[in-house]
């Protein structure tokens, strides 16, 4: 699964420059992006041309009788996606490219206690979940736009930690993605891990353990273990 994510971003405009993103789009470094909170992604217009918003992360169907219903829904297994009701139509009409640099994990690869891993880029350069989104909205003016991070099968730098990884988009692949006459076999041909070549991956300290908390500390190194 993919339940926690960073967007440090700390050159914005290399980040707009390799997006496509407009001045006007805010860009702010997140250290701890949750579940619930709205983050930063590409979608297209009618048109088929790019735009930059940001949509609540998990993702509520057009049909249900309250957000609450569907805010769980953070990740969509690639396997199930033309399946699932949830996630039919979306996969169809509703994709989208949610940014990032990197991903946290939980485990205890070398037996020792549970911990938290940010799983990056070799080269640390940002990234695109392929993710799929939606529109909510039940009466009156208002809508809810949301969006869930599709996961597939791990590479072997991550499969200690975790049976599933975000499917991670290389960049040629984007535009395919997001592209309205791409056909449904060459979309889940895209939908990979990063390739465990190009995967890093360190363990942190506790900070980022807490979902509310969102400060650089959250990619400081493990504090000292006492014995």
């Amino acid at each position: 699964m993919c339940g926690r994510y960073t967007l440090t971003a700390p050159d914005p405009a290399a980040l707009r420059l390799r997006f496509g993103l407009s001045a006007q789009v805010r860009i702010r470094e997140r250290f701890n992006i949750a579940p619930g909170d709205d983050v930063l992604a590409v979608t297209t217009d009618k048109a088929g041309a790019r735009r930059a918003e940001e949509l609540r992360w998990g993702l509520v169907p057009p049909w249900v009788l309250t957000p609450g219903a569907a805010a769980k829904m953070i990740n969509a297994r690639a396997e199930t996606i033309t399946e699932k009701p949830a996630y039919r139509t979306a996969f169809e009409r509703f994709r989208c490219l949610i940014l990032a640099d990197g991903f946290y994990e939980w485990g205890h690869p070398d037996g020792g206690p549970k911990r938290a891993f940010h799983v990056t880029r070799a080269d640390k350069q940002p990234f695109a979940f392929a993710g799929l989104w939606s529109v909510w909205h039940r009466g009156g003016a208002d809508e809810l736009r949301s969006c869930t991070i599709i996961t597939t099968a791990p590479n072997h730098v991550v499969s200690p930690l975790h049976d599933r990884m975000p499917a991670i988009l290389a960049a040629g692949a984007e535009p395919v993605w997001l592209a309205d006459d791409t056909p449904a076999p060459a979309l889940l041909d895209l939908l990979q891990g990063l390739p465990a070549a190009e995967t890093a991956m360190r363990p942190v300290g506790s900070a980022v353990n807490d979902a509310r908390y969102d400060g650089p500390d959250c990619l400081a190194e493990p504090e000292p273990t006492l014995f």
